[in-house]
């Protein structure tokens, strides 16, 4: 039976636009790694959406004083057009505000409640006397316990990722008041972490495909000892918690938001338990590393607890992306804020290209603007670019639009070996693809359009015209059949340029179908085939250009300037 896989995006927070870190932190690498699914014929579906429960929206929404639902409706609607921008490609793109998804988490929560993994216990809760209320977590700033981080939330340090006892936080205040907090006592309601302790080590030391980093963050959490954890709020917006005298409390945001990935799905497809519960199927989750112990830990327990549902099969925990030296900044300015991109006359996959090659996989990773030009200028357009338009405007400048199929025999060595290397290069991507290394196979994909340059100089066609047009045909279609590949092998990371020179070949658009990666490997094109015009497929960054395209960008609103507008 053919294999099925379910990629998810992390949610994103509902609090802001987003910025480049937040794209190649989640969404860009799961749809890169969707679409190559797809095309190489597996059952894909990719879904993700917007984290609107919680403090940190709650937070937000009060700070400017915009009602939550209308907070939370336009920011949506903001991050589904970024994300359209950028061709993510979500087939189911939701909301934790949707109805489907309280339904869906109250009946997760039943069934683990049944199953033995809930607890009532006290906990002690920050309480703000000015403002006569329990304070969430997320409504508390103070000093990380860890590192010392001047503003800390009440649960999770934002620098160090720490994850701790609210309790522990140095000189704890209100996120809204900014004045000091004191701690009551409360009864909520628990999940039995420290029951799940063995089966989760188990399952994480099984997992010899995930990077050391997650694992070894994983491993280290459960060596620290899992204490049971808390899954109930004070708080008017989010999940209602179905259960006799808890009724006034909402699920802790960390709870609910991972069950978003199963009801997007459900919203996705009729046939979404195929997707959740079938053996055949492969989970992989996309996130920032902020996330990896929620993804390792808290969430997998979840699943263990319900007992319905296949564990992630692979969880990719991507470092941090900074900018010019330093974090970005939306206060002070220093990032490209995405709700400008759309405005701008840059191309989507120019930005995808940059940020494919500075993907932070294993370490933090840093956007550079001298860095962007020259990888753009030299790598994109300097070599993959100019091997597809001076292959084609050869064709249709020289021989007339058409080139011929050659027959076996009349290949020589030197095409041979081309077509050999051709093939182990396909190999090689499709093998870090497979394992999750965008940005190798990214890398193995423009060292193929490199040989494809190399192969063109050293038959030096523009002599060859003019002696041996026969020879000339058959070095033109091999490089020709050569476009065609890298079309196809391009489509999960460039789709729109894919899409270019599949147009500019003459051929109805098929790159983005599925199984057809399967055929990438083989350099062939219908015989006497007639080509279109051919045309640039990316235009360079100029010094000028990218003055004012940084000035634009960076040039972002505050919260509630958006909001005015």
């Amino acid at each position: 039976m053919k294999e099925t896989r379910l990629i998810t995006s992390a949610l994103p927070y509902i609090n802001n636009v987003p910025h480049l870190g937040h794209i190649v932190g989640s969404h860009l690498p799961a749809d890169i790694f969707a679409r190559y699914c797809r095309a190489k014929g597996y059952e894909t579906l990719f879904v993700g959406g917007t984290d609107e429960n919680g403090s940190t929206s709650e937070i937000a929404a009060d700070e400017i004083g915009i009602p939550i639902d209308i907070f939370s409706e336009k920011l949506y609607r903001e991050h589904k057009k970024v994300y359209d921008w950028f061709n993510i490609s979500y087939d189911n793109f939701s909301r934790t505000s949707n109805s489907i998804h309280h339904k869906t988490t109250q009946n997760f929560f039943k069934k683990i409640y049944e199953n033995g993994y809930i607890k009532e216990g006290k906990i002690k809760v920050f309480y703000s006397s000015e403002e006569k209320k329990f304070l969430p977590d997320r409504y508390v700033r103070g000093i990380c316990p860890k590192c010392g981080y001047k503003n800390a939330s009440g649960d999770q340090c934002e620098k160090c990722t720490s994850i701790f006892d609210s309790t522990q936080l140095i000189d704890p205040r209100s996120a809204i008041t900014n004045k000091p907090v004191e701690i009551k006592e409360a009864i909520h309601l628990f999940l039995k972490l420290s029951k799940l302790s063995k089966k989760l080590e188990k399952w994480i030391k099984e997992k010899k495909n995930w990077r050391t980093q997650v694992t070894s963050l994983a491993l280290g959490w459960i060596k620290e000892g899992l204490k049971d954890r808390c899954i109930t709020r004070d708080l008017k917006h989010g999940v209602k918690v179905p259960l006799k005298g808890f009724e006034d409390k909402v699920f802790y945001v960390w709870f609910d938001a991972p069950i978003g990935y199963i009801s997007s799905t459900k919203e996705a497809s009729k046939n979404w338990e195929k997707f959740w519960k079938d053996k055949n199927t492969k989970i992989y989750h996309f996130l920032g590393k902020d996330n990896i112990p929620f993804h390792t830990i808290f969430w997998p327990g979840m699943l263990i607890a319900n007992g319905n549902f296949n564990l992630p099969y692979y969880v990719e925990g991507l470092q941090y992306l900074n900018y010019e030296g330093g974090k970005f900044s939306k206060s002070q300015k220093r990032g490209i804020f995405c709700e400008k991109l759309p405005e701008t006359k840059i191309e989507s996959d120019i930005l995808r290209a940059y940020l494919t090659f500075i993907i932070p996989e294993s370490a933090d990773s840093e956007f550079k603007w001298k860095d962007f030009q020259l990888r753009i200028n030299s790598d994109i357009i300097g070599n993959f670019g100019n091997f597809i338009n001076r292959t084609l405007t050869f064709i249709y400048n020289k021989l007339n639009k058409k080139i011929k199929r050659p027959l076996e025999k009349e290949l020589t060595e030197l095409d041979k070996n081309f077509i050999k290397i051709t093939k182990e290069k396909f190999s090689n991507i499709e093998n870090y693809l497979e394992k999750v290394q965008l940005r190798n196979a990214f890398l193995e994909i423009l060292a193929l359009s490199s040989i494809g340059n190399k192969y063109f100089n050293d038959n030096e066609p523009w002599k060859l015209v003019n002696t041996d047009a026969k020879r000339t045909n058959h070095v033109l279609y091999l490089c020709a059949g050569l476009c065609k590949t890298l079309s196809i092998l391009i489509q999960p990371f460039l789709p729109s340029t894919s899409q270019k020179i599949w147009e500019q070949l003459n051929l109805e658009y098929t790159p983005n179908k599925k199984g057809i990666w399967n055929s990438a490997h083989e350099l062939n094109l219908p015989d006497n085939h007639t080509i279109n015009k051919p045309s640039i497929l990316f235009n360079k960054l100029t010094n000028d250009y990218l003055e004012k395209f940084k000035k634009h960008v960076s040039n972002t609103k505050s919260l509630k300037e958006f909001f005015e507008d």
